[in-house]
């Protein structure tokens, strides 16, 4: 498995097929793709891309730490998961976000992913919402840690 830059655009179909089946494909596309602060990635077996990641500098009102990075539409397909591709795709974002002096990854994690993102050690802030029509949430937040 590489983990490589990617392009917005690289993002959609999977986005699409992974995480919003059932909405139009522009539901996949989000407002802060192309904002100079955002990277994506995605984790590639030979030429496929397996896996993907996009990160936003954005702010949660829920946590008070200044310079919070965003992660939003990760998703890794069926026959992928369970095999680290999602736990690469962290940790090289954590080594790009450490060199832009971020102090907190934070995400709208679906609460059915609660377990994957509680062993790549993020923390629960608040309560559980709902996003129509995606369904139950929680923000998770981990700090960026210096080396």
């Amino acid at each position: 498995m590489e983990i490589k830059p990617i392009d917005a655009e690289e993002t959609i179909s999977l986005r699409h097929q992974i995480l919003r089946s059932n909405q139009p494909r522009e539901a996949c596309q989000y407002p802060k793709d192309g904002e100079a602060n955002s990277f994506h990635l995605g984790a590639f077996h030979g030429d496929t891309l397996i896996s993907i990641a996009s990160f936003y500098h954005e702010k949660t009102e829920k946590l008070e730490t200044e310079h919070q990075y965003r992660l939003r539409g990760m998703a890794t397909l069926l026959e992928w998961r369970g095999m680290g591709a999602g736990t690469l795709l962290i940790k090289e974002a954590e080594a790009i976000l450490k060199k832009r002096n971020a102090k907190v990854l934070w995400c709208n994690a679906r609460t059915s992913a609660r377990g994957y993102y509680d062993r790549l050690h993020f923390h629960q802030v608040g309560e559980v919402f709902d996003l129509p029509p995606i369904g139950p949430h929680v923000v998770l937040y981990k700090e960026i840690e210096k080396h």
